[in-house]
């Protein structure tokens, strides 16, 4: 199973909601490569930004994935990989 940008960030903005209490939509989510820090994001809630490495996306996507398609993945089982944009494939 591969999963796109869009639901990366999709299931980033799920996981922040869950933990923070706000609605999805009051998030947002930037996603970003660098050849020294690898795969990282950062989230805006709440008028606060927070920094996110590698293992916060993987544990939102073994989150999003459970939930979403009844999928559990873990953490061996997800490989963020860069082409036009970032994606995720989740072996079963």
């Amino acid at each position: 199973m591969i999963l796109s940008m869009d639901e990366i960030i999709n299931a980033i903005c799920l996981h922040t909601a869950d933990r923070t209490g706000l609605r999805p939509t009051d998030i947002q989510v930037e996603l970003s490569w660098d050849e020294d820090t690898g795969y990282t994001g950062e989230v805006w809630a709440n008028g606060r930004s927070r920094y996110l490495i590698e293992l916060n996306i993987i544990e939102a996507i073994m989150q999003y994935v459970y939930k979403e398609y009844g999928i559990r993945a873990f953490k061996d089982d997800i490989t963020l990989e860069l082409d036009e944009e970032i994606t995720a494939t989740i072996r079963q």
